[in-house]
């Protein structure tokens, strides 16, 4: 199957999942995140804005800022196709960009330089129990990861997981996928 059948695929997963179902899982979710190494070890957390159909990250930037870590928001640069993190502490710092999407606005005071992130939340598709994901085709977080000194981890159900997803030479390994079963590591396999 191509990259854009498991695109496919990962978006009608994403939304037919009933929203009471949708909800344990991101409970299931959260508690693992929260209740991790990872999460009580990391100061500044990557995390995008999630869309409607996506996992909700609200839950987590909420509780990122009542544990007083710093929650850094990306902002797409479509040229470039690179992402920019940004020190999010309030919704008022966003503007709606294309399709809809919630990014900070650029600020160079709220810049965060790529290796001052200490956790990365990857969004994502579909996966493999290699660390392998399908997001969403730009590339943009393959060109992020790439030398990036942070942990990483991928927020998604085990309805999203692939035995084995194609991967071409500048894909890139999430170290860690989130979901409903905990967090797996994916550098033991």
């Amino acid at each position: 199957m191509e990259k854009t059948a498991y695109r496919f695929k990962g978006k009608n997963i994403l939304h037919h999942i009933p929203l009471r179902e949708r909800q344990t899982i991101e409970a299931a979710m959260y508690q693992s995140l929260f209740s991790s190494d990872e999460w009580k070890k990391a100061k500044i957390i990557g995390v995008t804005l999630s869309q409607e159909h996506e996992w909700s990250t609200e839950p987590i930037i909420q509780e990122g800022w009542k544990a007083g870590k710093t929650i850094a928001a990306p902002r797409c640069l479509p040229k470039e196709k690179q992402l920019e993190f940004y020190h999010l502490d309030n919704y008022d710092q966003l503007e709606r960009v294309y399709f809809g999407l919630r990014e900070p606005k650029r600020d160079t005071k709220r810049f965060v330089e790529k290796n001052a992130i200490d956790l990365l939340l990857v969004p994502g598709l579909m996966f493999d129990a290699k660390g392998y994901r399908i997001g969403y085709g730009g590339g943009y977080y393959d060109r992020f990861i790439e030398g990036f000194q942070g942990k990483t981890m991928m927020i998604a159900s085990e309805k999203q997981r692939e035995e084995i997803l194609p991967v071409e030479e500048y894909d890139q390994r999430v170290e860690y996928v989130l979901t409903e079963k905990g967090i797996h590591s994916t550098y033991s396999l």
